[in-house]
């Protein structure tokens, strides 16, 4: 992919982690339950990120109402390109995009101080006609990183962004076909 549209992830052989911040009630119903759980709401699209640093400035470092906990939710490399190959991209035409199961959309990255960075990260858009797929079949583990993201952003208020850093998690450029990047890319 153009580097200015690369997925940047925490991944490995089998497994991608994508993250999401939820209300307190929700996150501690799936801990709990190790899934997905009510009151998640399985009958409307879900945003899933593979960005940190994105995740944190929509979350505002998990200060946002409704967004006080962050869950690094690892799924499945195989669902996680099953959801690509199904996406269109927000910005196609109107008609594809609300029959499309997946959506797709691109926005700017993010440094740890909230500073639009000049390359873009996904958001991938799971449809209620897809999201039982991804909680049941997909999904193999959450894990609260609520604790570590409040002690980074102290971190970073204070002055030690460095010290910070040692806490985000480690992403990477993540593998695609051409044809995957074809079909995700604006302009592919």
């Amino acid at each position: 992919m153009a580097s200015q549209y690369q997925i940047r992830a925490d991944y490995d052989a089998r497994t991608i982690v994508v993250y999401q911040a939820y209300s307190p009630a929700i996150a501690d119903a799936a801990l709990r339950a190790g899934r997905f759980v009510a009151p998640f709401s399985f009958h409307r699209m879900t945003w899933i990120k593979p960005s940190f640093l994105w995740l944190m400035h929509r979350s505002n470092w998990a200060r946002k109402p409704g967004q006080e906990r962050i869950l690094a939710v690892r799924v499945t490399r195989e669902g996680w390109e099953e959801a690509l190959s199904q996406a269109v991209l927000t910005t196609a035409d109107p008609a594809a995009v609300a029959r499309a199961a997946v959506h797709v959309q691109w926005d700017p990255e993010r440094s740890s101080r909230g500073a639009a960075l000049n390359h873009y990260s996904i958001q991938v858009g799971i449809s209620r006609h897809l999201i039982r797929t991804f909680t049941d079949d997909w999904t193999v583990s959450l894990t609260d990183l609520t604790p570590q993201v409040h002690k980074a952003a102290a971190l970073i208020r204070t002055g030690h962004a460095a010290k910070a850093q040692r806490l985000f998690p480690a992403e990477r450029a993540y593998p695609l076909s051409r044809a995957m990047e074809g079909l995700l890319t604006p302009g592919g």
